[in-house]
């Protein structure tokens, strides 16, 4: 997959930012000129950032000094440019991803400083006004009285048709350039035939400043004006492979600029990851019809400004587009072939985009009967977890219909951060189950060294912070290491729910003859975490199956 261009920013001293370091959120600053013994790193250009809110926090920059090899202060840091975003441009998306305390007292002091700064400004353009209003009004009595002696003294030679240039001139005593004229003779050339040729329109100057340059300086276009017009624009990069991915300019889907399509939207299923889906689009102004097997589940959203359907062959027929994510290849097979499903609302021209992550025998089964009904089909499963979900922040694997996958583009960026196009119906199935082996396996092999950390008599939290300090860095790392290490368990992604995976990507495996020897030892791990009656919390809780 062809990585996406960077946004190109013009950033200088002063300008407000958000800035990121290592896995660390991004927390808000202010470029500014750094301490006369602070050493620029070399390599990548970069700027020295103040951050807001660190007098007595954020262990960031200390922390990660030796790693990133950014010189820093306990406060501020050299920030490298692709690591820096405008601070207006983005303060929504990134209020949205970070909730915590602290993070929020940092944005609060950055509203601080802004309403200061505007006070500070208010009053100095006060001043200049009144300052400006005097030198004016000195100067224009001083002009007045040599102007009426020129008046004067010009009436007994001049024509009458002179008198409307005459008066022409007093009307124009405020143009700067008229008085220039006025008050110093002209060295070079002949002067104007009429006082018409000294005259600048106020709608030609104007237009020259929209247009960008007024004796040479050059208008830099506004920062959130970029942005916005850069976010409404998707990016779409191809590979050889023939796959495709739709996203933002800025790779995230948590902006205000989105503009929801106007067809009818459907959504069938609304456990942990469709929950947080829903959410996001109604967000984001789509019309979304929605339907759950357990009702009690809906009335949020209808709160929400969401429709209820009664079934989901009633939300198909009555919506453009439905979406449906469900637990697992039975649920999906149901849903669409059982009593009042989704087969039974389809008809030319409806179309049907399942989310669920199952086999690719089972989203070709779906595609063939929807397809036979006159339907459009897409599969689409999702890679993340709760939070991601109710972040929008989500990973779309995409596949099937490549005209429904582009009419989904407003959804796919409420929902997620980036969508990909795989191709033909299967390949996303496949790909997502590849995905989720890889995630299961390591989550299993981080319990597992946390517990023989444990039995050696070595400190868990020691062997995470190696760990965070290292190449495996991640937050999944991290949240993980944290349920384990907190005893929290509560479900982010289901135990049973990758415990299913592992077992369909084995089964992919066997299918084309291919070995799987990890996912298959770490499947036996989850197979005895589930003996243990862990099925319902966090897949973390593999832990427990190490321990017992």
């Amino acid at each position: 997959m062809a990585a996406a261009a960077a946004v190109p920013v013009n950033l200088r001293l002063g300008d407000l930012v958000w800035g990121k370091l290592g896995r660390y959120p991004p927390w808000p600053g202010k470029i500014v000129n750094p301490p006369k013994d602070l050493k620029k790193p070399r390599g990548k250009k970069c700027f020295f950032v103040k951050f807001f809110g660190t007098e007595d926090h954020l262990p960031v920059l200390e922390e990660l000094e030796p790693k990133l090899h950014h010189p820093c202060t306990r406060e501020s840091a050299w920030i490298k440019v692709e690591q820096l975003k405008p601070y207006h441009a983005h303060k929504e998306e990134m209020i949205k991803i970070n909730k915590g305390k602290r993070f929020q007292q940092a944005v609060d002091a950055v509203e601080e400083f802004l309403k200061k700064a505007k006070g500070k400004d208010q009053a100095s353009s006060h001043n200049s006004t009144e300052e400006k209003n005097r030198r004016n009004s000195s100067e224009e009595k001083g002009k007045q009285s040599v102007g009426e002696e020129k008046h004067k003294a010009g009436l007994s030679d001049r024509k009458p048709k002179k008198r409307v240039s005459s008066v022409s001139s007093e009307r124009g005593s405020k143009s700067p350039l008229k008085r220039t004229y006025e008050q110093s003779p002209r060295k070079r050339g002949r002067p104007p035939k009429d006082e018409k040729d000294l005259t600048i329109p106020e709608s030609s100057t104007v237009k020259r400043m929209m247009t960008g340059t007024v004796a040479g300086f050059k208008w830099p276009p506004s920062p959130a004006v970029c942005y916005q017009a850069i976010t409404k624009k998707l990016k779409v990069c191809e590979e050889e492979t023939g796959s495709t991915s739709i996203q933002a300019a800025d790779s995230t889907a948590i902006n205000g600029s989105i503009t929801p399509t106007d067809k009818k939207i459907g959504f069938l299923g609304l456990g942990l990851m469709g929950s947080g889906i829903v959410s996001n689009l109604l967000k984001m102004g789509h019309t979304v019809t929605v339907w759950n097997r357990t009702a009690e589940k809906c009335d949020l959203f209808i709160q929400e400004g969401a429709r209820l359907g009664r079934t989901p062959a009633e939300v198909v027929s009555t919506c453009d587009i439905t979406f449906a994510c469900v637990s697992d290849p039975k649920a999906a097979k149901d849903l669409v072939l059982g009593p009042s499903g989704v087969l039974q609302g389809i008809r030319p021209g409806k179309c049907y985009v399942d989310m669920s992550t199952v086999d690719a025998d089972t989203v070709t089964e779906l595609a063939q009967v929807i397809v036979s009904r006159g339907g459009r089909f897409l599969e689409a499963p999702v890679s993340g977890n709760q939070q991601l979900s109710n972040d929008g922040m989500l990973v779309i694997l995409a596949a099937g219909d490549r005209g429904l996958y582009e009419d989904c583009s407003s959804c796919f960026q409420a929902m997620g951060k980036t969508s990909f196009f795989l191709g033909e119906v299967g390949n996303a199935a496949k790909m997502m189950l590849i995905v989720n082996m890889v995630q299961g396996s390591f989550m299993a092999t981080i319990a597992e060294g946390l517990t023989l950390a444990q039995v050696t008599g070595q400190s868990q939290q020691t062997l995470l912070d190696i760990l965070n300090q290292g190449q495996l860095a991640s937050i999944f790392l991290d949240q993980k290491c944290q349920n384990i290490l907190q005893g929290n368990f509560k479900p982010d992604f289901y135990l049973k729910y990758i415990q299913k995976d592992l077992r369909l990507a084995i089964a992919l495996g066997d299918s084309v003859n291919h070995p799987t020897p990890m996912a298959a030892a770490a499947n036996e791990v989850y197979k005895r975490a589930k003996a243990l009656d862990q099925s319902d919390n966090d897949m973390s809780a593999v832990y427990r199956a190490y321990i017992h």
